[in-house]
């Protein structure tokens, strides 16, 4: 059994394309890879796993055919957001889930030769769909972290997570669909995120046991094992704004049609058009996704200079007050 083709050609796509970025892990611990449009980077396009690996990560993704990719939008502060999560079946998501610092042994699977010969460590966070982990390659620090094996990280009194931070091992997320390894030295708890590969562990986030933001409506009995995030139309990968890219737009907008919810696809289809024909502001549904999606359709029309006269009593009625309040996956930005 093979990945379906419409599945496989979006992840090829979006795995050569320098603008899209992915992300792995769970809600309040991921792993993002991204890289630079001119960034020398060594692309495999293999029959059952795809990758990418630059000088500052890299990641791997597996073509399994279990994979149910869902496209969907939110709400940021100024504008919105949109992904494609990979999905596999609840009961086929499940890592490891260790509890305690655990030692794996050498990191066969690495994505360079050069470091299958350092030694992963299991961090011991519990998440259900990936296993958090470090790899060691100094002999020195990875005994040193020997000492901690069998306790939390987090327990009161356990310098094994201050070890982490100042010896700046690579960051390794391993999950059902491929890993995503970050080689980029760990930021400073007063600094921000680098650019490039990095990840994020907020250990509060990561005590709910939720497997995603609330905002996002995956389907039930399916969990996002990663993401992937195509190019904005209206600002790039770092956040700041840019001219707006109706392709970019478009491109999205076919995703969603294929990947996306049909109901979320037919209330943003019913706003676009009765703004179009000029009707007053209607309240579409008290579903909170369908809510959202109207906002996003209508913030959409915006940014592409749709110059109908109702756009503005319908921006008024239904996208006015407080933007973003929701928006928990901003609030996984931020820790390691």
């Amino acid at each position: 059994m093979t990945l379906a083709g419409g599945t496989a050609g979006l992840l090829r796509r979006a795995i050569a394309d320098p603008d899209t970025q992915w992300s792995l892990g769970t809600f309040g611990a991921i792993a993002e890879f991204s890289r630079d449009e001119d960034e020398p980077a060594q692309l495999s396009m293999a029959a059952e796993i795809l990758s990418v690996i630059t000088e500052r990560g890299g990641m791997a993704l597996r073509l399994d055919p279990a994979t149910r990719p869902f496209a969907s939008e939110g709400l940021t502060k100024a504008d919105w957001n949109q992904r494609v999560a990979l999905c596999l079946p609840e009961e086929s998501c499940t890592m490891n889930r260790r509890g305690v610092l655990t030692e794996l042994g050498t990191d066969v699977r690495a994505l360079r030769a050069r470091d299958r010969n350092a030694i992963l460590f299991d961090l011991g966070l519990g998440a259900l769909q990936a296993d958090l982990c470090v790899r060691i390659e100094d002999d020195d620090v990875a005994t040193e972290l020997r000492r901690h094996v069998g306790r939390p990280v987090f327990e009161p009194g356990n310098p094994a997570m201050d070890i982490i931070l100042h010896t700046n091992p690579h960051r390794v997320f391993i999950g059902r669909l491929g890993r995503i390894e970050v080689y980029q030295p760990i930021p400073p708890a007063s600094g921000r995120s680098p650019e490039g590969p990095h990840t994020h562990v907020l250990p509060k986030l990561l005590r709910s046991g939720r497997t995603h933001p609330a905002t996002e409506p995956i389907p039930t009995g399916w969990i996002p094992c990663a993401h992937l995030y195509p190019p904005h139309p209206a600002r790039t990968g770092l956040g700041a704004t840019r001219p707006f890219d109706a392709a970019h737009l478009q491109s999205f907008q076919a995703i969603m049609a294929a990947f996306g919810d049909p109901a979320t696809e037919a209330i943003k289809q019913q706003v676009r058009q009765a703004v179009r024909d000029g009707k007053p502001p209607a309240e579409l549904t008290q579903e909170r996704h369908g809510r959202i999606a109207a906002r996003v359709a209508l913030r959409q029309m915006r940014a592409a200079g749709e110059a109908s006269p109702a756009l503005p009593a319908w921006l008024a009625d239904l996208d006015q007050g407080s933007l973003g309040q929701h928006d928990d996956e901003a609030a996984q930005h931020g820790g390691c």
